[in-house]
């Protein structure tokens, strides 16, 4: 790992040497000081503004801030820009990962080891083949998708025809997969009190539809679910989607919004009516504080009229929605235009705090799975990154990684991860989520008449 300090020593002697910023750049994102890290890729940027690597590393840290959209936007825009900058398209391949986007995972990847063949990663193709990127062929579109041993078209129940429209909305809104969920809460590890809440929002209404009919109330409606980033939110919805045995589709940002007048519009429409002619289905949008953003705070009249559809379509008429559960993620509820949380709204909240012990021992399985690493004690890690992400365990490892990685450079020889370099890093890296309840505190304590964020309060231990 580059020093830190050495490097502010020699950019004090040459402030304008890029390839040292960037340096600088990727030590600070190797210690997840994702702030200062940004500001350094920044400060490349405005010496050279076309610089691929600094533009790489900004979406890089989008991604582990949890604005994934974003990230994905302006990777689409750099490699239009610079198509031979082969760590774009491979960032751009992970993304789409996450996104369950096995086709296009695949073919970004195949794009980055044709141009750099030192980026193969063959991790990472295992995961793009089992989630669906098993192999490109062209359909009769001339696009292509992806042929795998099961085949997704088995996943399906509705008729030839509804298919053969619905398909036709995928390729324009560039949505893969509409697929029965393939996991439920049984594959989810912890988050007992996150699932308890979404069985008495969602669940049981859903699956006992008659009983609230007999009260005159229809199942589905919105639901926002809200907290730090990198903590599941995701997850979580896919595996509701699975537990009511419901179509899962996944919208993101760079899905919905569109540079012609109305045609972002005419997009979030098509979405609404593929999920109602799936019915039962979950439609889920990630970081939807950005489709729905007050109001007040923006001046060009296409995000005013953007956000007077998609509230239209949240009120469709009863028999159009009936069924359809529209769930939200945001990691900043309280930017949302407040029209959105008004009761037939998104006005049934859900908190989804950092993973609780359980969930971390999973995630710490999960990430040293293929690794060398050397007598892990799952549960004691765990124990030692109390208010961590996701993300942030996964910064763990990767520190402990370097560090077993320069011993084996001088060896010669794999030498395997420790318990020892995994508890020190631990001790380096800081829960990235302490600055997002910051910022939530404040929220909770003093914009909170409604009472909106009092579980951001209860988990705090605040009492009101």
């Amino acid at each position: 790992m580059a020093d830190i300090e050495s490097l502010k020593q020699a950019l004090a002697v040459s402030p304008n040497n890029t390839p040292l910023i960037l340096m600088l750049a990727g030590a600070y994102l190797d210690q997840f000081s994702l702030d200062e890290a940004r500001g350094a890729f920044e400060q490349a940027l405005s010496i050279e503004p076309n610089n691929p690597d600094a533009k790489v590393g900004i979406a890089r840290i989008l991604e582990l801030n949890g604005k994934s959209s974003e990230a994905i936007i302006r990777l689409e825009q750099l490699c239009e820009e610079v198509p031979e900058h082969a760590p774009a398209w491979f960032l751009r391949s992970k993304l789409a990962l996450t996104e369950d986007n096995g086709p296009d995972a695949r073919k970004y990847y195949e794009q980055a080891i044709s141009i750099d063949v030192a980026l193969v990663d063959e991790d990472l193709l295992l995961r793009i083949k089992q989630a669906g990127g098993e192999a490109l062929v062209e359909t009769d579109r001339g696009k292509p998708t992806a042929q795998t041993a099961e085949g997704w078209q088995a996943e399906f129940e509705s008729s030839e025809e509804d298919l053969n429209d619905a398909d036709g909305i995928f390729d324009d809104l560039e949505i893969d997969f509409v697929e029965k969920a393939d996991v439920n809460f049984s594959k989810v590890g912890g988050m007992e009190t996150v699932k308890e809440d979404i069985r008495m929002k969602i669940l049981y209404p859903l699956q006992n539809k008659e009983l609230f009919e007999a009260y005159g109330k229809k199942a589905g409606g919105g639901v926002l679910l809200y907290g730090p980033p990198g903590c599941g939110k995701t997850l979580i919805s896919r595996a509701t989607a699975g537990e009511i045995n419901a179509k899962f589709i996944s919208v993101g940002l760079h899905q919905i919004l569109d540079m012609w007048m109305g045609k972002s519009e005419e997009k979030l429409h098509e979405l609404f009516e593929l999920a109602r002619r799936h019915a039962p289905s979950v439609l889920f949008f990630d970081e939807i504080d950005a489709l729905a953003a007050d109001r007040k705070d923006l001046r060009a009249s296409a995000g005013r009229t953007l956000i007077n559809q998609f509230l239209a379509e949240l009120d469709g008429s009863m028999e159009e929605n009936d069924g359809v559960l529209v769930l939200g993620a945001t990691n900043v509820p309280w930017h949302l235009d407040s029209a959105f949380l008004r009761p037939g709204r998104f006005d049934r909240l859900i908190f989804v705090p950092p993973p609780d012990a359980p969930a971390r021992v999973d995630i710490v399985n999960i990430i040293a799975e293929g690794k060398p690493v050397a007598g892990l004690d799952a549960k004691a890690l765990a124990k030692r990154t109390k208010d961590f992400s996701g993300a942030d365990i996964k910064a763990v490892f990767d520190q402990a990684t370097e560090l077993a990685l320069t011993e084996a450079m001088k060896s010669g020889k794999i030498v395997p991860i420790t318990s020892k370099q995994l508890a020190k890093t631990a001790k380096l890296v800081k829960p990235s989520t302490r600055k997002w309840f910051e910022s939530a505190k404040n929220y909770a304590l003093y914009a909170n008449q409604s009472g909106f964020y009092d579980e951001v309060l209860d988990y705090l231990g605040i009492k009101k």
